[in-house]
């Protein structure tokens, strides 16, 4: 493969340079996952519903998604090293911003302006990755990325756990800004373009395009985000939303794939290493926010731990990953990266069915343990992935290749995040269904529970007149509890076969690709 990056170097230290662009991105993947716990603060204070103030979360999606997907046009347009310092830039000024909100339609429009500016950070990222590494140390040089990519969204539960205990809600956009400030003015120094980038240009407005894209990709967000809040496709909001999609992507494809000068070039799937990675790296984004999602979920709604205990149950699994990624690209070395893509999701599959197994009585340290296992599979799958999705792929098409790996990582991952939670609730109602079968005095262990639960009422000193009723209200409880810890364990049973159908696909990777990133550059 040849290209700019592999006869240019850059003026700086390229491992700083990774490093500088990692904690843009790192920045803007902590806050698709720092939010969620502080939700009902923010709605308490801004005096608006629950429901109200899940629209931050939509906003920030919508504009990221769509974002992501001409992040590589916008790159050309206006210079890769400058739009990524305007993404810093803006993405700080609208964290600023957010913090002092002071209504609830105030932090919609800013966390909207923070997905736009947040969505070019990732690509950007990618992008100055490929061109400032050659081949043979993009491997360890993906390593340092996915510390943003994997790490982020496993810290964002706890970090934003902490500061809504300790501090404010506020504070959660607000750490953001002296991260930014330092991120802005060291990339502004180490970061340049390469004689390719900075000679490309602009491929015009694609007015077409663009619109398809973002109506496609913005209804396709608002869908995924809302299903499950308006009961999916019972709702005619959610169908509208499902149809408006399919015929913008729809229409978006056919319009990309004839156009002269298209704001999004679709030929880059005729790499096949890079569409095959495409659709790996979209089922490692829809497990890795589904765990991320499942577990604290369980933990606050199941268990009772506040948000701060069930953020500290993900936080020994980003160790994990840090630990384990330097061996990884050891390994990919001397073993077919192919095959430790297959481990990985085997890895992945296994740690998914093994969290199937919760129980009751489930403590913390076997909560950690089954978060660890997950996440620790990542490391086998995020660094291999994206090492042979651009090996073979020419460096005209690296802004967008770019742009597009992104996209199809977080959209899967609102997806998995949606379809994970939305599983849940109708796995608890079916399980309860179920179990209300045997909530009838003519069966056995129904009614000795009854009497059992009566007899330990009344040695409490309770009323006769008031122990039946009280003895029947604590076993529905317990049923609704046992329903619910079966519909998670259902979950993460659906999530495994996910993992475990995903290892077939790794055979289309190329094997002559498989071997040169296998067992030496």
């Amino acid at each position: 493969m040849s290209g700019a990056s592999d006869d240019w170097k850059p003026a700086h230290n390229p491992w700083l340079i990774a490093i500088a662009v990692t904690l843009a991105a790192f920045m803007e993947v902590l806050d698709t996952t720092i939010v969620n716990v502080a939700l009902p603060y923010i709605a308490g204070s801004l005096a608006a519903s629950n429901d109200e103030a899940t629209y931050t979360l939509t906003a920030y999606l919508v504009a990221n998604g769509i974002v992501l997907t001409i992040a590589g046009w916008l790159s050309d347009t206006i210079g890769r090293k400058r739009y990524f310092l305007i993404c810093i830039g803006m993405f700080t000024v609208a964290s600023f911003l957010c913090g002092l909100s002071q209504s609830l339609g105030q932090i919609i429009l800013f966390r909207l302006m923070q997905g736009f500016f947040g969505g070019g950070l990732q690509p950007s990222q990618q992008a100055i990755i490929l061109d400032t590494f050659p081949p043979a140390k993009r491997g360890a040089a993906f390593g340092v990325t996915a510390v943003a990519t994997v790490v982020a969204p496993v810290l964002g539960p706890t970090l934003g756990g902490y500061l809504v205990e300790h501090a404010t809600w506020r504070w959660i956009f607000f750490i953001n800004v002296p991260v930014g400030i330092l991120t802005l003015f060291v990339n502004a120094y180490l970061v340049q373009d390469p004689p390719a980038a900075a000679e490309k240009r602009a491929r015009g407005l694609d007015y077409v395009g663009l619109a398809l894209i973002v109506v496609g990709i913005g209804c396709m967000q608002i869908m995924i985000d809302r299903g499950e809040v308006n009961a999916w496709f019972s709702s005619s909001f959610i169908r509208i939303m499902a149809v408006v999609a399919f015929l913008g992507i729809f229409g978006a494809i056919c319009w990309l794939l004839t156009a002269k000068a298209p704001v999004v070039d679709l030929m880059v799937f005729r790499d096949r290493n890079f569409a095959v990675g495409c659709l790996l790296i979209g089922a490692v984004g829809a497990l890795l926010y589904a765990g991320s999602v499942l577990i604290p979920q369980f933990a606050q709604q199941v268990l009772g731990y506040t948000a701060l205990d069930s953020g500290f149950i993900l936080s020994p699994g980003g160790v994990a990953v840090i630990v384990l990624i330097p061996l990884v690209g050891l390994m990919m070395k001397v073993v077919q990266t192919r095959y430790l893509i297959m481990f990985g999701f085997a890895f992945m599959g296994a740690a998914m069915f093994y969290s199937s197994l919760i129980a009751p009585d489930i403590d913390f340290r076997t909560l950690v343990w089954m978060r660890t296992l997950q996440t620790a599979a990542l490391a086998f799958l995020f660094v291999p992935i994206s090492t042979v999705a651009y090996l073979t792929l020419p460096q005209k098409y690296r802004s967008d290749a770019s742009a597009l790996f992104s996209m199809f990582r977080n959209v899967f991952g609102s997806v998995g995040i949606s379809l994970s939670t939305a599983a849940v609730t109708e796995r608890t109602q079916a399980d309860q269904a179920h179990l209300s079968t045997f909530m009838t005095p003519l069966r056995q262990g129904y009614a000795t529970l009854i009497q059992e639960t009566e007899q330990t009422l009344r040695s409490l000193g309770r009323a006769a007149s008031v122990v039946h009723q009280q003895a029947v209200a604590q076993t529905y409880q317990t049923y609704t509890k046992q329903a619910q810890i079966l519909a998670y364990s259902n979950v993460y049973q659906y999530v495994a076969l996910l993992a475990f159908l995903v290892v077939p696909l790794c055979f289309l990777i190329s094997a002559r690709t498989a071997k040169a990133e296998g067992g030496g550059h």
